[in-house]
């Protein structure tokens, strides 16, 4: 890793740490409110999507309204053989009982329950550290997303979801694993690539 992306990602997740209850509750609902008007995301009835843990845009109001809507909402889970995500169909008492136990990465994830392949989703809502203006995308580093995304050329619809300052305006290198967004959103603004 260059040691400018790797700089960029300290600032960032500091950035991201410094974020306060208030600030991430209003970002939450901005998120959510940029999103309910987003046709990919109304007609989506297989959504997947993040519990943050790491200063991420919160996802709780998000994941209730799928609920709401009888959406049906998956969450990753990592494969301990092949380093990919599998998506865990959840319902709404799984979610809000908080049946999720800790990866040892830190985040927390369903408990258990058979995963499935990523092209079963209509949209996916991801995570990130940094999205630039072609829709490039810097995760925590550990590649989990791009790995998995890799074998699904056009599908699910792939949504990063960030706080603004994690837009970045200029170009980051791509590199040939990186695995481009279709669109960001973020509490001010939608970025379609």
């Amino acid at each position: 890793m260059s040691t400018s992306l790797h700089s960029l990602r300290r600032s960032l997740r500091s950035q991201r740490r410094q974020v306060s209850i208030f600030e991430h509750r209003q970002s939450e609902q901005r998120v959510l409110t940029h999103l309910i008007k987003m046709p990919r995301f109304q007609h989506a009835n297989k959504i997947g999507i993040y519990l943050n843990a790491f200063g991420e845009i919160h996802t709780r109001k998000i994941i209730e309204y799928c609920f709401k809507k009888g959406k049906k909402v998956y969450l990753p889970m990592i494969c301990n053989m092949n380093q990919k995500l599998v998506w865990v169909s959840i319902s709404r008492d799984q979610y809000r009982n908080q049946c999720f136990a800790y990866h040892p990465l830190g985040m927390k994830e369903p408990m258990a329950g058979r995963g499935c392949n990523v092209t079963v989703l209509d949209l996916i809502l991801m995570p990130l550290l940094a999205c630039d203006s072609s829709g490039t995308r810097i995760g925590m580093g550990g590649g989990y997303y791009d790995r998995t995304l890799a074998q699904a050329a056009q599908y699910p619809y792939r949504l990063g979801v960030a706080h603004d300052f994690q837009f970045i305006p200029s170009r980051l290198k791509r590199e040939k694993w990186d695995q481009p967004l279709n669109a960001l959103v973020t509490p001010t603004k939608i970025h379609y690539f």
